[in-house]
């Protein structure tokens, strides 16, 4: 499973697994034990994680949620120390711990519990999502330390 394989519904909670298209919508499946699948109509706002990144106060305005996440797993592994109960100064300061450059204004109390409950869902249902990353960037520093010699 692939990132861009997974979505999140607004207006419903957790994470879903993009199956199939339909001529209306698409068919997703949770990402959970019960594995339930449901067909949602174009009408309803879905949202592909690839294309969802944090904005930042940095030159290029934003930072990738794959990016987030692996260095989420780096630094943190299974134990992120904080869940989405947290007091709100608890999370803002594992935010700018991750994301050191995030824009304070713009991303919400609400995004970070978002983060962390996707991170968790994530990392129990779809860990592969999570290493994949990490090899693809291990693959292209390797590309580049031959390529610079």
């Amino acid at each position: 499973m692939e990132l861009n394989e997974i979505a999140t519904i607004s207006g419903k909670g957790g994470l879903y697994h993009i199956v199939k298209p339909t001529r209306s919508g698409v068919i997703v499946e949770t990402l959970d034990d019960k594995k339930k699948r449901l067909a949602v109509n174009a009408n309803q706002r879905i949202s592909i994680l690839q294309e969802i990144s944090i904005y930042t106060t940095d030159a290029e305005g934003s930072k990738p949620l794959q990016d987030i996440f692996v260095t989420m797993n780096e630094e943190f592994g299974d134990d992120l120390g904080v869940n989405g109960n947290s007091p709100s100064e608890e999370l803002k300061a594992f935010m700018k711990h991750i994301l050191p450059d995030y824009d304070e204004e713009r991303v919400y109390v609400s995004d970070i519990k978002k983060l962390i409950s996707w991170y968790n869902i994530l990392q129990r249902e779809a860990p592969e999502i999570l290493e994949q990353k990490e090899e693809e960037t291990a693959e292209a520093s390797a590309d580049e330390s031959k390529s610079e010699k």
